[in-house]
């Protein structure tokens, strides 16, 4: 069996098949063209350099295919690097994609079960037809999406992941405190993330789309959301007022994107729920690639800060 990137260390010659999923192209300072790659399995990608590229060579290199890769493994700033010494095509039909693409640990089921117990949760008739309306508009690719091109919950079902945990922690806080509508801050968690759908490219090397990058998933869900109560006879009731002014605030500052702030009690609460999940899964991740007692890289989405791992 071929070593994973995970098994890589310092020093080996490595020759394993591996998908691309990053291509940028740049030249050294004598004019050399090089690409910086981004390569992975199933198990952790790792950059590599392939230097002195030849156009030839250049022009079958695309991203989401698997090639056989010759790689000598280094370290560069603390991390570990691959130079590519050697790249060969291969037959795409016989690559089984599981094997070199990261998804939820969480089954397709279980998210499902998760998102729609969080759905049954809801009480108020015309909230529960809102958000209803919003899952199904999306179907199965609530539970195929990442919730992130980068940074955190970047894999298959991590739009779902990311939701389902959500909903735990807003179900929890609602048990502590009875002054918070269940029924709204649920309603905002289940659907506050779903334009990422139209915002990303595919679940697979995902990148933005054309309108993901001129409009954003928070005006594409805006829209979508009017567009349902209208189709439910809803587009006049507070209901969808404030599920809409949920998903426009849930980001929470001007500068991180939200056209407003939150300014109803669930709507604070779903900003607070969101950067809970996402930063426990960027420092999870980071923290699962170190040993203990180690500290991690600096975390750019987390103030370029470090964090250590203790025993």
């Amino acid at each position: 069996m071929a070593k994973q990137v995970k098994d890589f260390s310092e020093g080996e010659r490595v020759d394993t098949n591996l998908l691309i999923s990053s291509i940028v192209r740049g030249t050294t300072n004598s004019g050399a063209p090089y690409l910086s790659l981004v390569l992975q399995d199933a198990s952790k990608s790792i950059e590599a350099k392939l230097w002195d590229v030849k156009p030839e060579l250049e022009k079958q290199l695309e991203v989401g295919k698997v090639y056989e890769f010759d790689l000598e493994i280094i370290k560069y700033r603390n991390n570990l690097q691959a130079k590519v010494l050697k790249v060969l095509p291969l037959p795409q039909s016989d690559i089984n994609m599981d094997d070199f693409v990261f998804r939820s640990p969480v089954s397709k089921d279980t998210l499902r079960n998760s998102i729609q117990e969080g759905i049954s949760l809801i009480n108020n008739e015309n909230l529960a037809k809102i958000v209803s309306g919003a899952v199904n508009y999306y179907a199965s690719d609530v539970y195929e999406y990442p919730a992130a091109a980068r940074i955190h919950h970047n894999f298959i079902g991590g739009l779902a992941t990311h939701t389902a945990g959500m909903i735990k922690i807003a179900t929890a806080i609602c048990s502590i405190y009875p002054s918070v509508s269940r029924d709204y801050l649920l309603a905002g968690v289940i659907i506050h993330d779903l334009g990422k759908i139209e915002e990303l490219s595919s679940p697979v090397v995902t990148e933005y789309t054309t309108q993901g990058k001129l409009l954003g998933h928070i005006s594409i869900m805006d829209a979508r959301l009017l567009e349902i109560g209208k189709e439910l006879g809803l587009e006049d009731s507070e209901e969808l007022m404030i599920l809409r002014h949920m998903v426009l605030s849930h980001h929470g500052q001007f500068e991180y994107g939200s056209p407003v702030r939150p300014e109803t009690m669930e709507a604070e609460l779903l900003n607070l729920i969101d950067n809970i999940d996402a930063r426990i899964n960027t420092i999870d991740k980071a923290l699962s690639e170190i040993k203990e007692g180690e500290f991690t890289q600096k975390i750019f989405a987390l103030d370029n800060r470090i964090f250590y791992k203790h025993k």
